[in-house]
């Protein structure tokens, strides 16, 4: 089984994430955006299998910080371009289990994961 997490290493979610595989003895890499980069090929494999509205992350302030005009002009071509810009705006984590994705971190949903 190939477990990659991908977010950045300060978020709280991204923690509790690596304390829940931790704690449960399962083996996965981690995937720093910040130190290991993020290619417009891994958003685009995001995007397509999730959908770019699941993968942007509106609660965050990086996201917030944009100007009203560009968020009333959102579309998949510019949550991409903002998400490569900065991949902070990217929800986190992003889970690929054997290149299945799942995005967010809930202990439940993980159980039914790993189950």
């Amino acid at each position: 089984m190939s477990i990659v997490l991908y977010g950045i290493p300060n978020c709280d979610t991204i923690k509790k994430a690596k304390k829940f595989l931790q704690q449960n003895e399962i083996e996965f890499a981690f995937h720093d955006y910040r130190k290991d980069g993020l290619t417009p090929q891994m958003l685009d494999a995001f995007v397509e299998q999730l959908g770019w509205e699941a993968v942007l992350n509106k609660r965050g302030t990086t996201f917030r910080a944009l100007s009203d005009e560009q968020k009333q002009n959102l579309n998949e071509a510019t949550a991409k371009q903002y998400m490569l810009e900065s991949p902070a705006m990217i929800k986190r984590p992003i889970l690929d289990v054997d290149s299945t994705l799942h995005v967010g971190f809930k202990a439940d949903q993980y159980q039914e994961i790993f189950k």
